[in-house]
């Protein structure tokens, strides 16, 4: 199993991850909203701000204040 370093000693599991995305489109900010309200939405900024999204394959959002080109070139070492 590989893991990726999402930021504060937080890991992802690479074979779960389907997309790493920018938080600032409209369709981001409405999954990112449907996620707090259906409790699936992981928050791993530690208070910091959120600068990418990471959307899993069983539907869990999660939030990291990692840029994602940075979360990408971890996933390619």
């Amino acid at each position: 199993m590989k893991l990726i370093n999402i930021g504060f000693g937080n890991y992802v599991n690479a074979a779960r991850v389907v997309a790493v995305v920018s938080p600032d489109s409209s369709p981001v900010k409405r999954m990112v909203q449907d996620g707090k309200e259906r409790g699936t939405l992981i928050d791993a900024t530690h208070g910091r701000r959120t600068k990418s999204v990471i959307i899993t394959d069983c539907d869990d959002l999660v939030l990291s204040y990692l840029d994602p080109e940075d979360i990408a070139s971890a996933a390619e070492q």
